[in-house]
Formats: structure tokens, C-alpha cells, sequence
């Protein structure tokens, strides 16, 4: 029989293998925030299944991935206003990081 915590050390070693799955998923959206992602994608990209992204990534950051980049999106246009860049601008900013 293993020793009881051995249990609780794998247990623990997945909870930051998981964490950090979901930092990198995090910081993939941070860096393609402007390209079309989608659930399935990252989910592919982390190995994991979407809906086991979703449930995991609410739990660890208090919102949905799509909420997250949405609000990631809205951040960086408000950055770009603020700059005293245009609305017009902003959007063809925008096109144009989708190009890439």
C-alpha cells in the first residue's frame, strides 16, 4: 500500500501541472489576442478537452476563455484610443494584426 501522502504529492503535482496548462493558455490569448481563437484550438493546444479548458479556466481565473479575450481585446482598443489613435484606426489596426 502507498503511503498516504504520496497521494496527496501526485494529487498536488497535477494541480500545478494544470495551472500551469492553464498560464499558458492565458498567455497564448495575451500574445494572439488579435487573431480569430477559438476554444477548440487552444483546447487542442494544450492537450486538454475544450469543455475541461472551459470548467478549468473559470475556476482558475473567475471567467470564461472567451470572456477573458474578449475583455483582453477591449483592453488593448482602449490602449490604442487613449494613444489618440481614431476609431477608423483602431479597426484597421486591428485587420491588419489579423493578417499576420
Amino acid at each position: 500500500m502507498c503511503h498516504p501522502a504520496w497521494g496527496r504529492a501526485l494529487a498536488r503535482a497535477k494541480h500545478l501541472e494544470d495551472l500551469a496548462r492553464l498560464r499558458s493558455v492565458r498567455d497564448r490569448m495575451d500574445r494572439e489576442y488579435a487573431l480569430p481563437l477559438d476554444l477548440e484550438a487552444l483546447a487542442r493546444g494544450a492537450g486538454v478537452p475544450a469543455g475541461c479548458l472551459a470548467r478549468q479556466f473559470r475556476l482558475a481565473y473567475g471567467r470564461s476563455p472567451y470572456a477573458y479575450l474578449a475583455a483582453r481585446r477591449a483592453e488593448r482598443a482602449a490602449a490604442l484610443l487613449r494613444g489618440g489613435l481614431g476609431t477608423a484606426e483602431v479597426r484597421s489596426a486591428a485587420r491588419r494584426k489579423q493578417c499576420r
